[in-house]
């Protein structure tokens, strides 16, 4: 967009080719099945994410590396091994590098990297199983130029192994922490009855019986004592990670500004200069309004006393 405009004010296009291109940039779409949301980005600050569930594999390949090539990186969720498959083989074609994240991924155009905002975001994950979900939200965290940081297995059935974890994420200077957990989802309710920071609820669908489908986290988180917690949807990745991010961008771009005004204050103040050292002169007080000043010094000069005739009096021998 920035671009467009440039070349508008440069004189380089007309504004009926800058408009159009505007307008290709906020939807594009492919083969009449699919209409990509390009603007998503620059509205909300959060990129679309194509989901690969009910799609086939070359379907959503082509997809995920067409957001690439328009904006610098793709992603895909919740894929299978066969969409893994032909995300590397479509991104290949295309000359675009993978990073993976599980069961998702982006698809990135070379040199391309998202402008850091300075946000930071720490993920914690009950357990292992959780990692699918987890790794989801910090696929949409970094792909927005925000900081993540994940640590995993810290459930409350060995409550010790969280302790150290939690501390370094806040000395870390995490803005707002995502925590994944399926079984009895105890957590994230845990860890948002300890901080000051906020806290989203990941439920995931890992466990036995009726908790093997998420609904016990979810119920659990749901009803949690600890006010404030946040509570996404069963196993959804993306939207916790969205609400991280548009937490976390918030403060960092606060920080920053604070950092920018701090750093220009300080850089225009007027340098202090070193007071004299000779004493201040006192000075006699003025007397108030209305009255005479009887501090004031009186200049007396000398005379030769003189006689009624007014000549010199002879001293007597």
């Amino acid at each position: 967009m920035r671009d467009v405009l440039r070349r508008l004010v440069a004189g380089e296009v007309s504004e009926d080719d800058a408009l159009a291109e505007l307008r290709r940039m906020q939807l594009d779409e492919l083969g009449g099945r699919a209409r990509l949301d390009l603007g998503r980005y620059l509205r909300r600050g959060i990129p679309e994410v194509v989901l690969s569930t009910g799609k086939a594999p070359a379907e959503a390949a082509r997809l995920a590396v067409a957001m690439a090539e328009k904006q610098g990186q793709g992603l895909i969720s919740r894929m299978t091994e066969a969409h893994k498959s032909a995300l590397a083989a479509a991104a290949e074609r295309a000359h675009m590098d993978v990073a993976a994240y599980h069961d998702s991924a982006r698809v990135v155009r070379p040199g391309f990297v998202p402008e850091s905002n300075g946000g930071r975001v720490a993920i914690l994950t009950a357990g292992t199983s959780d990692l699918p979900a987890a790794d989801e939200a910090r696929m949409v965290v970094e792909s927005c130029g925000v900081e993540a940081r994940l640590e995993a297995d810290l459930g409350v059935a060995g409550l010790h192994r969280f302790v150290g974890p939690l501390a370094a994420a806040l000395e870390w200077g995490a803005d707002v922490l995502i925590v994944a957990a399926g079984m009895d989802g105890v957590l994230p309710g845990l860890v948002a009855g300890l901080i000051d920071v906020p806290v989203i609820g990941l439920p995931v669908s890992t466990g036995y019986g009726r908790g093997a489908s998420g609904d016990g986290a979810l119920t659990t988180m749901l009803q949690s004592c600890s006010t404030g917690l946040t509570v996404v949807n069963i196993d959804n990745g993306v939207g916790a990670g969205a609400a991280a991010v548009l937490i976390a961008a918030r403060a960092g771009q606060r920080r920053r500004r604070g950092t920018i005004t701090a750093t220009t204050a300080a850089t225009s103040a007027p340098t202090s200069k070193t007071p004299k050292s000779t004493a201040a002169i006192a000075r006699e007080a003025s007397a108030p309004p209305g009255s005479a000043n009887t501090s004031a010094k009186r200049r007396i000069t000398a005379r030769t006393p003189t006689s009624s005739h007014g000549k010199p009096r002879r001293r007597r021998p």
